[in-house]
């Protein structure tokens, strides 16, 4: 109505404008994963890894760490946790920008999708970053930022469909619902 002219125009005239998400894809090629049992929350010596290795891996993996271990690296000596498998190909996508919370239910229930066909895949994970300056954390909460401003979540969606979520806040944040 007349209300959303009025705050079109003051868009246009104050130069305003809506800008759509920045999509980027990747494949990453013989790529170390960690194995993991969906119902092994805290991983088995030899036979699969826990979440929090996986957390660390992921956050190794999407800043394009090497997960090589050599010595002459300045940058990491991180590797793959134990045990793990090489997969030949892995696809990332990041989508950057504003994205609402309808947007990203829907993007979780394609990619619930993806297991209803025949998948070599035993698992596939989907991370959200919230704005490091955000004023909001979780619910209505303040959002605390002295250096890192983390406030994420991760989902871990298994060929059963079995999941796990991890919830990542800062030191000055409260705790997620």
């Amino acid at each position: 109505g007349a209300e959303g002219s009025t705050l079109m125009s003051y868009f246009s005239k104050n130069q305003i404008q809506a800008l759509k998400p920045k999509i980027t894809f990747s494949t990453l090629r013989d790529l170390q994963c960690p194995v993991l049992q969906s119902n092994e929350l805290q991983g088995k010596p030899e036979e699969s890894c826990s979440t929090e290795e996986l957390f660390e891996w992921l956050g190794a993996v999407l800043s394009q760490v090497t997960l090589d271990n050599k010595s002459s690296s300045f940058l990491s000596t991180y590797c793959c946790p134990q045990p793990n498998t090489v997969v030949e190909k892995a696809f990332l996508c990041t989508i950057t920008g504003f994205i609402i919370p309808e947007k990203i239910i829907q993007l979780l229930e394609q990619l619930c999708c993806y297991f209803g066909e025949p998948k070599l895949a035993y698992w596939l994970t989907l991370t959200v970053h919230g704005f490091a300056d955000s004023p909001v954390s979780w619910r209505e909460s303040e959002h605390g930022f002295h250096k890192g401003g983390e406030n994420l979540y991760n989902f871990v969606i298994f060929r059963n469909l079995d999941y796990w979520l991890q919830m990542a806040v800062g030191t000055n944040d409260d705790c997620p619902p």
